[in-house]
Order: C-alpha cells, then sequence, then structure tokens
C-alpha cells in the first residue's frame, strides 16, 4: 500500500517514545517530510546545549526527536526544527503544519471507572491549562489540533 503524500513537513508532538503517535494514525495523508518530536521536562531547573536535542532518522523523510527542557525552561517547537535542520534533517521550515492531539476527559457513562468528583477535578484542571500553542511556542495559523474523548 503506498501512502499518499503532500507537500511539505508535518511535525506530531507527542508523549509516547516509540510507535505511530495516535495523532498521526487519525491522520490519512502523510507530508513529505514527517518529524515526530517528543518534549520531556526534567526534574532540574536548565539542561545544557549538548543534551538537549536527540535526533534520529527512523525511515527516509522520517525522524523522531526527543528534547529535554528544565523545568525553569520554556520548550519552543519552531527552535527545536531551527537546531534540526541544522544537524542535517532536511525539514521544509518554511511550510510546516504542526499536528498536536487534544483529549477531553469525561466519566464512564456505565457510572464505572473513576469517581464523579475526581473526574470532574480533572476536567476544571484540563480545561484551565495552559493552551499548547502558547506553551510550545507554536505558530497558531499552523496547527492543527486533533480532539478525541476520553472515558475514566
Amino acid at each position: 500500500m503506498r501512502v499518499p503524500r503532500v507537500p511539505g513537513t508535518a511535525v506530531f508532538l507527542t508523549r509516547s517514545k516509540t510507535g505511530v503517535p495516535p495523532v498521526m494514525a487519525w491522520h490519512i495523508q502523510l507530508h513529505e517530510k514527517v518529524m515526530v518530536i517528543n518534549v520531556m521536562i526534567e526534574p532540574v531547573p536548565w539542561v545544557g546545549k549538548e543534551e538537549w536535542l536527540r535526533i534520529t532518522e527512523e525511515a527516509p523523510s522520517f525522524w523522531r526527536a526527543t528534547a529535554h527542557f528544565g523545568f525553569r525552561e520554556r520548550p519552543d517547537i519552531p527552535a527545536i526544527l531551527r537546531e534540526a535542520k541544522e544537524k542535517g534533517c532536511t525539514i521544509l521550515l518554511d511550510d510546516v503544519t504542526y499536528y498536536v492531539g487534544h483529549e477531553t476527559v469525561l466519566p464512564k457513562e456505565d457510572g464505572g471507572g473513576r469517581p464523579k468528583w475526581r473526574v470532574s477535578l480533572f476536567s476544571v484542571m484540563d480545561r484551565n491549562a495552559a493552551k499548547v500553542t502558547d506553551f510550545f511556542k507554536l505558530p497558531v495559523n499552523d496547527v492543527v489540533e486533533i480532539g478525541r474523548e476520553i472515558a475514566i
């Protein structure tokens, strides 16, 4: 099976360190070049420049990057892409689409799962959290947010 490709570079932000990110699995077409980025916030205030970014090419025009930041640093995804380009990735910086997943937590319909007060508290915390575009310094006009509901 041939996967259809469109021009440009796709960037998928993910918590998972292996496998295909869920938000990528939901996306039907892949860009010519794809980078999957995993951002790790470390329990130190600052991470040294020599340690902060690791990139591997997992397939032709498909890279996986792990970026490490200290808890006092603010992750900057466009800066990660510029650094990746300097390190030899042939990504297209002038044509980037950022894909992020958004989960909405709901109580299970059958009444099982977590206590309702806990789900409500988690939902309030989630609603009040920083927007992913702000937290990762993403250009808002280049972001595709794909949402799903999770029952707990």
